[in-house]
């Protein structure tokens, strides 16, 4: 082989090798932005709906501690009428204890799931309407969901399981609907941060 032709070989190895290097190049590129949904991507809107939900449990927590402390009563105190569910009346002498710090692990957790209907109705069918509308939805959610908690469920699942009526009966109308919409309204406050960019294919396709 003369040196003409080696030089040539060696030319058209280059130049393949280039090609090949454009072609990795250009797979990795499509294969790192292919994950991502051209539509609505709903098991990352469950899971920002729960920490969303974890968020506003916490705020709607806050806010009964803060009213039960200013009215002298127990700052747990809504925790201590939820455990009646399980613990029956003995639930509202608790003071302190692993059982209060358990309610409060299982409120907040009730209210990682509650966050996932919240967000997933905000973000899909709500994501471009205006702040009032938003807020008249979010405010409409947690009333439905306080009357379908307390007087859809609660108000014949306790006295069928546990025989008393502790939770209707111990936290007033009007906190109950508070605790509600404060969870609601913490939903609408930080949804944006739980706000997700499809590709930019789904965006040019809008």
């Amino acid at each position: 082989m003369t040196s003409e032709s080696k030089q040539a070989e060696l030319q058209e190895l280059r130049e393949r090798m280039t090609t090949l290097e454009a072609e990795i190049a250009s797979s990795q590129a499509a294969g790192a932005g292919s994950w991502r949904p051209d539509t609505y991507y709903t098991t990352y809107h469950i899971l920002a709906g729960m920490v969303l939900g974890l968020i506003a449990a916490a705020s709607s927590l806050l806010f009964n501690v803060i009213g039960a402390a200013m009215v002298g009563k127990h700052p747990l105190q809504l925790i201590k009428i939820y455990l009646t569910f399980p613990l029956g009346e003995k639930a509202l002498e608790l003071e302190s204890g692993f059982a209060l710090a358990a309610g409060c692990c299982l409120y907040l957790g009730t209210g990682m799931f509650g966050g996932i209907p919240f967000h997933i109705i905000l973000s899909r069918y709500f994501s471009k309407a205006s702040t009032g509308v938003r807020f008249l939805v979010t405010t409409v959610l947690a009333i439905g969901v306080w009357l379908i908690n307390y007087y859809a469920l609660i108000a014949w699942l306790q006295p069928s399981l546990i025989g008393g009526n502790w939770i209707i009966e111990q936290i007033p109308p009007l906190i109950a609907v508070l605790t509600h919409l404060v969870f609601g309204w913490t939903v609408l406050l930080v949804d944006q941060w739980g706000s997700f960019a499809p590709s930019a294919k789904a965006r040019r396709d809008q």
